[in-house]
């Protein structure tokens, strides 16, 4: 993700120019919710500061599966807003998770294991962007990624049936949101972006009512912004598989 590709960038609607990668992006300026670590316990003190001081090796990916799926994720929740120096490591945590074999504590009956289910998903991937555009995912651009992982939100893989014949594609693409969606929001630099005061004990919040901040928080201060052209990013569809007018929710693709 190259921060000199200004056409990922995210857009200023009022002068039409991409909005430069940042060190902290979101609405709240300058707030910094490790600031307030010394308010924490120790052992909270020691799990979030370990978030950004120790990135976890790989070792549940093998090389190949492990760039596809930092492209994927890399479509998924875009960071292009964000500098180098600030991007959130999404893949190297996902690979933990694995490795230490930590789950929810069920798995549908449809599903196989989260491990496996991703190893087939990123087949799967890699099947979709081949089928549709000659190429391997990592070589297309992004719009053509979205296009590509659009097919498992819609449901409608069009590339290798006997993957999806094994796994429900709804049920995949919702294990992969989340576990991209988790391992971002755990991480205190996303943190200070949606402006959230973090571990609050033994301390506690004290303002509980009217949504306004605790004193160590910040007000947020909007700017107006709009997805780049090179994105999908704007629409907001159900996910196949999950309204609930479907009464067979763990069906595979539709072949």
């Amino acid at each position: 993700m190259p921060e000199s590709d200004s056409s990922r960038w995210p857009v200023n609607p009022r002068t039409n120019m991409p909005i430069p990668p940042r060190a902290q992006p979101g609405y709240y300026p300058g707030f910094s919710t490790l600031s307030q670590n010394n308010f924490w316990d120790e052992a909270t003190r020691t799990v979030v500061l370990r978030r950004v001081e120790v990135l976890p090796p790989i070792r549940f990916f093998l090389p190949q599966e492990a760039r596809l799926l930092k492209a994927v994720c890399d479509r998924i929740l875009p960071q292009d807003d964000r500098d180098d120096a600030h991007i959130i490591p999404i893949v190297n945590s996902i690979d933990q998770r694995l490795f230490d074999n930590r789950m929810d504590g069920y798995r549908y009956e449809s599903m196989p294991a989260d491990g496996e289910a991703h190893r087939l998903g990123l087949r799967g991937i890699e099947a979709i962007a081949r089928y549709l555009f000659g190429r391997s995912f990592e070589e297309i651009g992004p719009l053509e990624q979205d296009q590509t992982l659009k097919t498992l939100h819609d449901g409608k893989p069009p590339a290798a049936p006997e993957i999806w014949q094994r796994m429900p594609v709804h049920r995949y693409w919702m294990l992969l949101v989340q576990d991209v969606v988790e391992v971002y929001y755990a991480h205190p630099w996303a943190w200070d972006e949606i402006g959230f005061g973090g571990p609050a004990y033994p301390r506690a919040y004290i303002r509980l009512e009217r949504g306004e901040p605790e004193p160590w928080e910040m007000d947020e201060q909007r700017y107006e912004w709009k997805a780049p052209e090179t994105s999908l990013s704007g629409k907001m569809e159900p996910i196949a598989g999950t309204t609930k007018h479907n009464t067979t929710p763990d069906q595979g693709g539709t072949h």
